[in-house]
């Protein structure tokens, strides 16, 4: 009896030193592990986790989580683009990894909307630390939060409704508290009174809804007194998203709004001098961690002004002077060449996206085609897509596996299979 046991234990050790799960990777030090793996790029590090359950295990490891964070939040010059399609009609969600290219053309991969039935229309509120924030396009009462690389999603709690509104959105991360919050600022109106002559709906009533992600309902923040411009998101910097206001009759002059997620209060910030922000073909985006105003000149031109030090002044400084440009993608319809470039959605024709690593500015054209400039040279470059939809809005992400971290935290987890598909 005692020799079958003998044997059968050498039997279970060998079994356990050529086991195909066991590889060298866990065997290393935690800390080499962690370094190694947080200077992979997210589609590599995914692929990495699919491997075994080891390693699998390893990359759920809520230290390398945070590492991974960091380094990502730090690294801007390699940006993950998502690409957010609503033509046709359900929605689709596609990503670039520019820290993974090896190859001349940049390779589109569709990431699937696991709660496109409950919602297959929706809109892109905002990206933050890895996480999408998206809400309903048609309805405009649902709310849900969206790892595109680790499959997690989680719907969030139902907000106040108008029959008549008109709702600007915001989703950023509180540095000081640790806490991520949505906030909702609804212009409506009651019953039928308006403006007849006006050329576009007037709601002369607001409310701002804020939820803190954990909680379990929104809280009202009582009215606002600036109009604030609809865009996809607010730019979010120093822990403040910022907008800019449209004119109205006690505050003529467009401004810059900030609303800080710490203390909920919304405040002016100062504006670059350069007078374009009086007129509406303008936008704001945060480069190199920097908020910066996309203003449009004569001709085509794009000025790019950027706060070197947060909310001062004097720091406002015109860091890129774009000259005009069509892309190759776009001289398909020569014939409406006048119709782009004057009638662009949202007043634009192109937008600033992110300085990349090379101090190339990445650049859209008509929701349709990638550019990069060069400022040395003041060369353009056009970017191949394969596999990109034909028409897109760019959404600067940073690849993470982060999750929302609440007590109580209910939500659907991924797959153990890669959640992209090629």
């Amino acid at each position: 009896m005692d020799l079958d046991c003998e044997k059968h234990r050498k039997r279970r050790k060998t079994k356990v030193e050529y086991d195909p799960q066991t590889t060298g990777m866990e065997l290393l030090p935690r800390e080499i592990a962690h370094d190694i793996l947080s200077r992979l790029p997210i589609t590599s590090l995914v692929q990495f986790k699919c491997v075994c359950r080891a390693w699998r295990a390893l990359v759920q490891d809520p230290q390398l989580v945070d590492l991974y964070l960091s380094c990502s939040t730090q690294d801007t010059d390699h940006p993950c683009l998502i690409l957010h399609c609503d033509f046709p009609i359900r929605n689709n969600l596609y990503f670039v990894d520019f820290a993974a290219h090896e190859e001349e053309k940049e390779k589109v991969k569709r990431i699937p909307a696991p709660f496109s039935s409950m919602m297959p229309e929706f809109e892109v509120v905002g990206s933050c630390n890895g996480l999408l924030c998206l809400s309903d396009s048609l309805y405009n009462d649902s709310l849900y939060i969206y790892n595109p690389f680790t499959g997690c999603y989680k719907e969030l709690p139902k907000s106040l409704q108008y029959p008549d509104q008109e709702v600007v959105s915001g989703f950023g991360f509180n540095p000081k508290t640790k806490e991520y919050k949505v906030i909702r600022i609804v212009y409506y109106r009651n019953g039928h009174g308006g403006y007849p002559r006006s050329r576009r709906i007037i709601y002369p009533l607001s409310e701002v809804q804020i939820l803190t992600l954990g909680c379990p309902e929104w809280r009202s923040l009582g009215k606002v007194s600036y109009r604030l411009v609809r865009r996809a998101s607010g730019a979010l910097v120093n822990g403040r998203l910022h907008w800019i206001s449209r004119p109205c009759r006690n505050k003529p002059a467009r401004r810059l709004v900030s609303f800080d997620l710490t203390d909920e209060q919304f405040r002016e910030v100062s504006k670059p001098d350069c007078g374009g922000l009086n007129r509406c073909n303008y936008h704001l985006v945060v480069l190199r961690g920097c908020l910066s105003a996309a203003v449009y000149c004569n001709y085509g031109r794009l000025e790019i002004w950027v706060m070197k030090e947060y909310n001062v002044k004097e720091s406002w400084v015109k860091e890129y002077n774009i000259g005009a440009y069509m892309p190759k993608g776009l001289k398909q319809n020569q014939d409406r060449q006048l119709k782009i470039w004057k009638n662009s959605s949202n007043g634009r024709v192109v937008g600033a996206l992110c300085v990349l690593k090379n101090g190339e500015i990445l650049l859209e054209y008509k929701n349709r085609v990638l550019v990069s400039y060069d400022p040395k040279n003041g060369k353009f470059k056009d970017i191949e897509l394969q596999g990109a939809p034909n028409w897109f809005q760019t959404v600067v992400h940073v690849g993470s596996l982060n999750w929302i971290d609440t007590p109580s935290d209910a939500y659907n987890q991924g797959s153990d299979t890669s959640p992209y598909v090629s």
